[in-house]
């Protein structure tokens, strides 16, 4: 029979015991037993980089987005003042006839600057035009502003 060693309580060191162990050893900084999982402190550097990284992407795409949108808005606005200075244009040209809603009229400059509007497209005039410049084609619509269907050169 094999003898086993008693151990003498007396002998043990109380306060190299209270360094080996400990009441939280889930807060330990390093593994407490020799089967312990291995504990490697993160860069923190690392951890900011990736995140400070992952920040500007995400940033970056939205002020993508935030500037298409402005370029949609200042695409309108241009369209909506083209369509004024055009409108006003036809509104202060004198008129022979009732325009109707819906209905495709032609804007035209005269030789004397002055513009007229008609129901005959530029490329119905023939060998005789009237005209020096051809505007803009146009549909009046049902508030009585003109949507512009093609602009002249």
């Amino acid at each position: 029979m094999s003898k086993k060693k008693k151990i003498d309580v007396n002998n043990i060191d109380l306060e190299k015991m209270k360094e080996m162990t400990t009441d939280n050893p889930g807060l330990l900084p390093y593994a407490h037993q020799s089967g312990s999982a291995l504990i490697k402190p993160e860069d923190k550097g690392k951890i900011t980089g990736r995140a400070v990284a992952a920040m500007h992407s995400q940033t970056d795409m939205q002020m993508s987005q935030i500037y298409q949108q402005m370029q949609l808005l200042a695409e309108q606005a241009k369209a909506i003042k083209s369509r004024v200075e055009i409108s006003e244009r036809i509104y202060e040209t004198p008129m022979n006839f009732e325009p109707l809603i819906n209905h495709h009229y032609f804007l035209y400059q005269k030789e004397d600057d002055s513009d007229f509007l008609s129901m005959v497209a530029p490329e119905e005039w023939g060998r005789k035009k009237r005209f020096r410049k051809f505007v803009a084609e146009v549909k009046l619509l049902a508030d009585h502003t003109w949507e512009i269907i093609r602009q002249g050169e």
